[in-house]
């Protein structure tokens, strides 16, 4: 260490020269007046001087106003940009002057739910709705940050469309009949429209809580209660963008009821497998993985449910205990039961869901 007194002379002077100055703009890449050949779709231009030292996907979003990062990467990794007649990569660094071809449209093209010939468990329909027992695994639509045809295939609404036809298209051409959701690894009860008044007046009555929904969900460790109420703000984690949060100041309200059905071991006694809790969930609000984020938040994660969690394997709980383990290949939650009045006939509709074979064998399992 230099001596007390000389160590302020260990700041090189180049730096003490510049530390003032305003660093220098970046360059403002010029927008690409693309050349489309109406024949082979394929726009063609030079990379300016401007565009040295940039990645080539980080120039093509800013060159191109149409086009995002994400959809210039999808064609890159089908080959649908070449730099000088080469297929290139997206981390290609570029110097200036290089001739580069786009094949296909900036932007994809939308993607419309279609009919698909899926088995459906349909609970009640009349001419105005259907209720729907949803199978675990099934997404209820395509999602609208989908950029081509993969994700819009298999869903509920594939099925409802082969099933009914006409849906209500308040939702918009990917959700038609689309009421409320339920995550694609839980199973149940699910209400969709089939004209837009009939849409309109259940979202009203979800928004009016009008509807009763319950759920039936196994959590991990033992409940010191045998009913309570969750109120925890909901809202996006910022770090998994994937997951949901109640860390998270500026969170949406949501609230939970849960009482206790079973009880599986005790202090005494904690069965094979560990303790457990069955319960049955009332929600007043249907935020984004409401159940399994309050479940989360109480220390008691859903038995499945992996990315708030739970592991991915149940192991025995004495090590001398060579049974096999237990694996879920989705979450322990349920929607049993749907309950309200017609919006239209003003009928009570009381829909149940018995809780599926994979669920009843794991119960099964931990109970021995």
């Amino acid at each position: 260490m230099l001596p007390k007194g000389k160590r302020r002379h260990t700041v090189k002077p180049e730096y003490r020269a510049t530390r003032d100055v305003e660093p220098a703009a970046p360059p403002i890449i010029p927008v690409v007046e693309v050349d489309e050949d109406g024949e082979d779709n394929i726009h063609r231009f030079t990379a300016p001087s401007e565009a040295a030292g940039l990645r080539l996907d980080q120039y093509l979003a800013q060159a191109i106003p149409d086009i995002s990062r994400s959809r210039v990467q999808l064609l890159i990794e089908n080959e649908q940009v070449r730099v000088n007649e080469k297929p290139a990569k997206a981390k290609l660094k570029l110097e200036g002057g290089e001739r580069i071809e786009v094949e296909g449209s900036p932007q994809p093209p939308p993607l419309n739910a279609f009919a698909e010939d899926i088995p459906l468990v349909v609970l009640h329909e009349d001419q105005h709705l259907a209720i729907i027992d949803k199978p675990a695994g099934m997404m209820v639509h395509a999602g609208s940050g989908a950029t081509d045809d993969a994700r819009n295939h298999g869903t509920l609404v594939n099925a409802l469309l082969h099933h009914f036809g006409k849906l209500s298209h308040v939702g918009g051409d990917l959700r038609p009949g689309i009421v409320h959701r339920l995550d694609k690894q839980t199973s149940g009860v699910i209400v969709v429209a089939k004209d837009d008044s009939t849409h309109r007046k259940l979202s009203e009555m979800f928004a009016a809580r009008e509807l009763e929904k319950s759920y039936v969900a196994l959590v991990h460790g033992r409940f010191p209660k045998e009913d309570m109420t969750v109120r925890l703000p909901i809202g996006r984690d910022l770090v998994r963008r994937t997951r949901m949060t109640t860390r998270r100041l500026g969170g949406r309200s949501a609230v939970s009821h849960w009482r206790v059905l079973e009880r599986i071991g005790t202090e005494e006694k904690p069965g094979r497998y560990g303790k457990f809790t069955l319960v049955e969930v009332r929600i007043e609000t249907g935020r984004t993985h409401q159940i399994r984020v309050h479940m989360q938040a109480l220390g008691h994660p859903v038995v499945g449910d992996y990315l708030y969690g739970a592991p991915h394997r149940i192991q025995p709980v004495s090590k001398s205990d060579d049974s096999d383990p237990i694996e879920l290949e989705r979450n322990f939650l349920h929607a049993a039961e749907l309950e309200f009045l017609h919006p239209r006939t003003k009928q009570r509709l009381e829909l149940k869901s018995d809780l599926p074979p994979e669920l009843v064998t794991t119960l099964d399992h931990l109970r021995a």
